[in-house]
């Protein structure tokens, strides 16, 4: 059986046909160090045909086809009218040798041509690959390279090209940044409070709060000169008159050390540090909520942003967790408990990440697996429309969410929760309402714009008539005789177009308008003879 080999170059499709190999004896090892010399191979891997691409953009067309195991127009002309024809009814005498099998099984389905994929054919590819520019004639030393070159620069933008607004990277940046400062700010805040006890150590019992703790203490400085003239600044920071006047009670009777001013310094800069830090991690919190707006809506409306941010970063992208069954989604985070209990034929953990979801802790401890089970399935339901829907909407992570309220009130008392296929047709029902209201309010708006053009038209029709009204000059009279020309040379064509009826009315109005002038211009002819008449006499 021949052996046709398919390589894919960034300047076109080269098939090659290897002849005089026996495919069951040959050791891919041997053919290994055979395709190194190109005396060896060229003997056995000839050129049959090849068919160069149009342009860049073709090339990159049929890169991102093939990349995604698609078989293009061109490639199935081109092997159609390379490959030997096979008689009806007849099995093919020939296979084609892909280095993709999701392609070979494209080209098999399309064409009923049989592929195969395996480590001979990937190592005769590879030879073909290592000497592609001696097999094509007229190709200049150096041309094939930059091919490859502006092709792999072309394809790999066009994968990173994307929609700036669903751009879930800035989502695991976030969320991670967000995990690292809640360690930090605590970290620096108890720093904070070792430091500052050492000055005024009574302060730590009165006020709990990390971040009002540093404001305090970046407040009242020295203890010693704290008075009452400071109350209504501890107050406002504080936001209770009571604790204030504690704080102002504790420090008289303070039994803490004195520090210089160049250690209270430190210690207020400090502080002012670890405001500063709490202050940015608010900012972070209301951008990732921002963020898993535009992104994942439902999965954000369902669960939360936060808890919806960490399942997306643990998978690697929204895309991924969409991937992933809920049976995965539920572990999710508990990979090395999973394991252990592998190992130790134990028991496989219940839930991962999305034990921090509310749902999980108002559950009872029996029905924590149920719960989690039942989340983690709607979950997945939500990221894969987050993921693959064009349109973002909420509509169907806050159906989903009435869902699982409906499972926690029936595992507690009993109601049983609507099906999901109602629940599913109602958030149907919503978007496509709101569908309905954006075409409206789109509608509604242009119209408004061309009454105003119309308004301003008619304005500026009715001027223009006021002012030839007013200005009753000599030349506006001439161009309303020329007009009055017009429309009755205009009156005459049209009658002379109408039927003989029309020329009949015409001809009588011509003998009208013939008689009258006779008759002035005999009225004309007495006038001059009487005016004669008067000077002779």
């Amino acid at each position: 059986m021949a052996l046709y080999l398919l390589y894919e170059s960034a300047s076109g499709y080269g098939l090659f046909l290897a002849h005089g190999i026996d495919e069951i004896g040959q050791n891919t090892e041997a053919v290994r160090n055979s395709v190194v010399d190109l005396n060896r191979f060229g003997k056995v891997v000839r050129l049959t045909a090849f068919n160069p691409f149009d342009s860049a953009l073709d090339a990159l067309n049929q890169c991102n086809a093939v990349s995604e195991g698609q078989m293009t127009d061109e490639l199935r002309n081109f092997l159609e009218l390379s490959l030997p024809k096979v008689k009806e009814g007849k099995k093919p005498k020939f296979s084609l040798g892909v280095a993709d099998p999701k392609i070979g099984s494209h080209i098999y389905e399309e064409t009923k041509i049989p592929c195969q994929s395996n480590e001979f054919v990937l190592e005769l590819i590879r030879g073909v690959r290592l000497h592609f520019d001696r097999f094509i004639e007229n190709l200049k030393a150096g041309d094939l390279e930059k091919a490859q070159l502006g092709l792999g620069h072309s394809y790999s933008r066009a994968k990173v090209k994307f929609n700036v607004n669903r751009v879930d990277n800035m989502v695991i940046q976030a969320i991670s940044l967000l995990d690292t400062f809640d360690k930090d700010v605590n970290s620096f805040s108890m720093r904070v409070r070792e430091w500052y006890s050492w000055h005024f150590p009574e302060l730590v019992k009165i006020v709990n709060d990390n971040y009002l703790y540093a404001k305090v203490a970046k407040y009242i400085e020295d203890k010693s000169e704290l008075s009452e003239d400071k109350l209504p600044g501890l107050i406002d920071i504080l936001g209770d008159e009571d604790k204030s006047k504690e704080v102002i009670e504790a420090a008289k009777a303070s039994m803490g050390q004195d520090l210089s001013p160049i250690d209270l310094i430190n210690v207020k800069m400090f502080a002012q540090k670890v405001m500063d830090l709490a202050d940015y991690r608010k900012n972070l919190y209301d951008y990732l909520v921002l963020k898993m707006g535009d992104i994942a809506p439902n999965l954000a409306a369902l669960i939360g942003e936060v808890v919806g941010a960490r399942l997306i970063s643990h998978a690697g992208s929204l895309t991924n967790l969409a991937k992933c069954p809920s049976s995965t989604l539920q572990i999710l985070g508990a990979e090395k408990a999973l394991f252990r209990a592998l190992k130790t034929k134990g028991n496989t953990p219940k839930y991962g990440l999305i034990f921090h979801s509310s749902f999980i802790g108002r559950a009872s401890a029996k029905n924590k697996g149920r719960m989690a089970r039942y989340l983690a399935n709607k979950c997945s339901i939500a990221t894969r429309i987050d993921c693959f829907s064009e349109k973002s909407t909420t509509s169907f992570g806050e159906k989903l969410r009435e869902q699982v309220e409906e499972r926690l009130d029936f595992y507690d008392k009993g109601v049983a929760p609507r099906k999901n296929i109602d629940v599913m047709k109602s958030a149907m029902e919503d978007v496509a309402n709101q569908d309905t209201e954006m075409d409206l309010d789109k509608s509604s708006e242009p119209p408004s714009k061309k009454s105003k053009k119309k308004k301003s038209k008619s304005k500026s029709a009715e001027d223009e008539v006021h002012t030839v009204a007013d200005e009753d000059t000599p030349e506006s009279k001439t161009e309303k005789k020329k007009k009055k020309k017009r429309s009755f040379e205009e009156e005459t064509k049209e009658a002379e177009v109408n039927g003989k009826g029309n020329d009949v009315d015409t001809e009588k109005k011509k003998k009208k308008k013939k008689k009258s002038k006779d008759v002035e211009m005999e009225d004309v002819s007495e006038g001059k003879k009487k005016k004669k008449k008067k000077v002779a006499e």
